[in-house]
């Protein structure tokens, strides 16, 4: 593939501005400066850098974040930031899209992606892939509060209740609730419904795939071929 095409595919901008980038002496490819934007590569595995910033080709973006709260999953957010201000720039060009949304006062696990595969597989319903939150609540959280999550409780405007597939106490206030859709505010609509009220909010897991102990609010990394074969394992 040649530089400026590689360049462009990974999100650097358009295949003129790649020329450029490799012409001003500012790209090298395994450690080599390249100031030819038609020279060849193989794209497979190979580094490169942008103003020393080093970066692996990747026909695929997809990326886990340790959203903070204060930020709203959107594009065009209302009311506070937008989670993508935390993404570096080739990213937001490639176009990666949120792997569903967290409430802009919820934290933990958000994916991104711009494989459209990927996406649909992770977000459909039909496919039924668990989240894992970890929910502190107003209230000690009793058994039978427990027993209405994972037996089913009625939401306004559901036609059915809505139970989770899990529900694990960690303290006498914090419950760890596993659930396969992802309605809109669902966790805290549900622990409503079962009689208490959600004061904050982490999801921990989605699919086998944990957030990192090590990864810090804000930051983000790949996934590497692991991490994908953890997520999307039945």
């Amino acid at each position: 593939m040649q530089l400026e095409r590689l360049l462009h595919s990974q999100g650097f901008g358009t295949r003129k501005a790649c020329r450029a980038l490799a012409r001003a002496g500012r790209v090298s490819v395994a450690g080599e400066p390249c100031g030819d934007p038609f020279a060849d590569f193989a794209p497979e595995n190979l580094e490169f850098a942008v103003d020393g910033e080093t970066w692996r080709y990747r026909e695929k973006a997809t990326l886990m974040l340790h959203k903070p709260p204060g930020y709203e999953c959107s594009h065009k957010p209302l009311h506070h930031p937008s989670v993508f201000t935390l993404l570096p720039e080739p990213l937001k060009a490639r176009g990666v899209q949120c792997v569903g949304r967290l409430d802009e006062d919820t934290r933990g696990l958000l994916l991104f992606t711009d494989d459209g595969q990927l996406l649909h597989r992770l977000s459909s319903p039909k496919h039924k892939v668990p989240k894992v939150y970890q929910v502190t609540a107003k209230h000690p959280v009793d058994a039978a509060q427990m027993a209405a999550l994972t037996g089913g409780v009625q939401l306004r405007d559901e036609p059915a209740p809505l139970a989770a597939l899990a529900c694990e106490p960690v303290s006498e206030r914090v419950i760890r609730l596993t659930l396969a859709e992802g309605k809109y505010h669902q966790v805290k609509r549900m622990v409503a419904a079962a009689g208490n009220r959600v004061e904050s909010l982490q999801r921990i897991a989605v699919g086998g795939l944990a957030l990192p102990e090590d990864l810090a609010e804000g930051e983000w990394r790949w996934l590497e071929e692991e991490d994908l074969a953890r997520l999307t394992a039945k």
